[in-house]
């Protein structure tokens, strides 16, 4: 039976002090969520205030990206040796990186070995743009991003993974894909893939998760499906009602 999960991605908001007065905010409506594993990924600046707040609680927190290597002339990144001492898990292949960033998924590939090699547990998103959910290349896109993210990982070290599928169309938009729609992507184009590259007791046991304009309207529905473990929450999570109304729907 996988645990479900669900983390809020603050994306790039809040100042140190905006930050640890959101998680104080949420503490309370969090807290007495059961049956769930929550988490809240702040900007790098932010960690260490917003892991005082925490500490002390049941809710993790999480970077929301890092380098793959531990040191180096790499100006403006930031490697997991930073990073553990404060998180417990990180995001990596988000699509905004991917979009804006260049990110390939040689280049998420590495940083998820790095994440597995320093205890951090690794949020891999993957999903397909509009064009190509449009096209019908949704299988190709999902399944070439989960293939290049696990290149090469050790089925004991895949297990300790977290997927999320964010159809890069419904994030930020206001457009979610419908929660039957994202059940037949997870299943066809991850589990499968995950069954077909390592076992199907792997694949039934990576948690994966769904992101694109979570709100606490539509989670019930989105939790409701059987291979939808949780959610990678944007906007939502910085609003205090929606994100707990999202993290009880995850419990359920």
């Amino acid at each position: 039976m996988r645990t479900p999960f669900t983390a809020g991605n603050w994306k790039m908001n809040k100042t140190p002090v905006e930050a640890a007065a959101l998680a104080q905010a949420l503490l309370p409506g969090l807290t007495d969520v059961n049956g769930a594993e929550l988490a809240l990924c702040p900007p790098f600046v932010c960690l260490p205030a917003v892991a005082k707040v925490l500490e002390g609680t049941k809710i993790g927190l999480g970077a929301q990206n890092m380098h793959w290597k531990d040191a180096g002339a790499f100006t403006g990144e930031v490697s997991p040796l930073m990073l553990k001492g404060w998180c417990q898990y990180v995001i990596l292949g988000h699509s905004e990186r991917r979009q804006y960033f260049g990110e390939t998924d040689a280049g998420v590939n590495q940083k998820v070995k790095a994440a597995l090699t320093h205890g951090l547990t690794p949020i891999i998103c993957v999903g397909e743009k509009l064009e190509e959910n449009q096209a019908g290349q949704t299988g190709v896109v999902v399944t070439q991003q989960v293939r290049g993210a696990y290149a090469d990982i050790p089925a004991a070290e895949a297990q300790r993974t977290i997927i999320a599928y964010e159809p890069v169309w419904a994030i930020g938009t206001g457009l979610a894909a419908t929660p039957e729609g994202a059940n037949a992507v997870i299943r066809q184009y991850i589990r499968a893939v995950l069954a077909e590259m390592y076992s199907p007791s792997v694949a039934e046991m990576v948690r994966v998760l769904y992101g694109g304009s979570v709100t606490a309207a539509n989670a019930a529905d989105l939790m409701a499906q059987p291979e939808i473990d949780g959610g990678l929450v944007g906007g939502a999570s910085l609003k205090v009602d929606e994100f707990i109304a999202i993290a009880r729907a995850t419990a359920k």
